[in-house]
């Protein structure tokens, strides 16, 4: 999804809160949606005054409306929610595509292929390479783990 003139400062201020680049933050294809709910969330008003205020040194120009405001962006980022109580979940695809998976090195859970339960099926544990006979151990069991 291409960023539009109204994504591109969104996505700019998203990467410089989250640590992301800009690439990383459009491949999740939420920026739109992001942008959207962000928006709606914080007011037109807070909403630009993060976009216009919130630049090269967050730290410097930030109050406690933009911090608590520049905070909810970032969460919304990192779990796919808008924090409150009860969280505003923006969607299922939004939890999938939290950075907090990305950053850890991991998938979000039971958003695989294999999907929720897939690992009811699994073959022998015992065996490393899942009972093909394909990888190290040649499918006996013993893997000489080099």
């Amino acid at each position: 999804m291409p960023i539009t003139d109204e994504t591109a400062p969104f996505t700019t201020l998203s990467a410089r809160l989250t640590g992301f680049d800009t690439g990383d933050l459009v491949a999740t294809g939420l920026t739109d949606l992001y942008r959207a709910v962000a928006s709606e969330r914080l007011g037109a008003l807070r909403y630009a005054r993060l976009l216009s205020e919130v630049r090269e040194d967050p730290d410097a120009v930030m109050d406690g409306e933009l911090r608590a405001a520049a905070r909810a962006v970032t969460y919304l980022w990192y779990t796919g929610s808008w924090p409150g109580s009860p969280p505003f979940v923006v969607s299922p695809r939004a939890l999938a595509e939290g950075l907090v998976w990305k950053a850890a090195g991991v998938g979000a859970p039971a958003t695989a292929p294999g999907g929720y339960g897939s690992w009811a099926g699994a073959g022998d544990r015992s065996d490393p390479d899942g009972g093909t006979g394909g990888g190290k151990g040649g499918g006996t069991g013993e893997w000489s783990g080099a």
